[in-house]
């Protein structure tokens, strides 16, 4: 039976691997920051056409639109957490590694997250500055903003990498992934549109402290969860 230092140390060394294979490559995190931008710069062309709107129009749409891109963006991320090793023929190996398979999924979910955050800390504030919720004297409370960005980010990571471990194997993984993950990342894409909206009007608020702990809430129970299937997942 696995010790939880040694399932630890496991978390760690399929997290290190996937970050450094991901900063030496640095082609999942082109891709996944170029989708991002792009779908931005679409929404921006197709949601304001240059009319310049009220600070709760623009925090609303600001907020939709960088969540929108986020989702898609992790799902764009998530196809690269097992596709290295099935493309290698080495996934059968990577499912032998001792220890629980628990600890692979978190290792492989950290490996996710790592690019997620840095897309994330480009796409945020471009995405407020051209639906016009930042800049012009407009201030962010960018704390506040930094906590819920991590936390929405970490809720996409979450299902789309468990998700990744299913569909891997499946001929048609790229559309399979976000049909299967985006149903279940409703909540997230919820909240996290809600309190940004929230964040970007008014400021924290007891309503934004109620949305940002759901969504905590709602991190913790779906790690837990697919770390608990995840075997089920890789066997199946």
């Amino acid at each position: 039976m696995q010790t939880p230092r040694s399932a630890f140390q496991t978390v760690l060394t399929v997290a290190a691997k996937d970050l450094r294979v991901a900063g030496r490559t640095r082609d999942a995190l082109l891709a996944t920051g170029f989708f991002a931008g792009l779908v931005l710069l679409v929404l921006g062309l197709a949601l304001t056409g240059g009319v310049t709107r009220s600070d709760d129009g623009a925090a609303e749409l600001a907020s939709g639109a960088v969540w929108t891109a986020l989702a898609l963006a992790a799902a764009v991320g998530a196809q690269r957490a097992f596709a290295q090793e099935q493309e290698a023929g080495a996934l059968e190996q990577l499912t032998l590694y001792p220890g629980a398979h628990g600890a692979l999924y978190l290792g492989k979910l950290l490996g996710v997250l790592g690019p997620l955050l840095l897309v994330a800390a480009l796409a945020v504030p471009m995405g407020l500055i051209l639906f016009g919720a930042a800049g012009a004297g407009r201030a962010v409370p960018w704390p506040e903003l930094a906590l819920l960005t991590v936390l929405g980010v970490l809720g996409f990571a979450a299902g789309t990498t468990f998700y990744g471990s299913i569909t891997v194997s499946l001929r048609a993984r790229e559309a399979l992934l976000p049909a299967l993950a985006f149903p279940i990342l409703v909540p997230v894409v919820i909240s996290s549109v809600k309190a940004t909206t929230l964040l970007l009007q008014t400021g924290w608020t007891p309503e934004v402290t109620a949305w940002v702990g759901f969504l905590a809430a709602f991190d913790v129970g779906t790690v837990i969860l697919a770390t608990l299937l995840f075997p089920y997942a890789v066997e199946g």
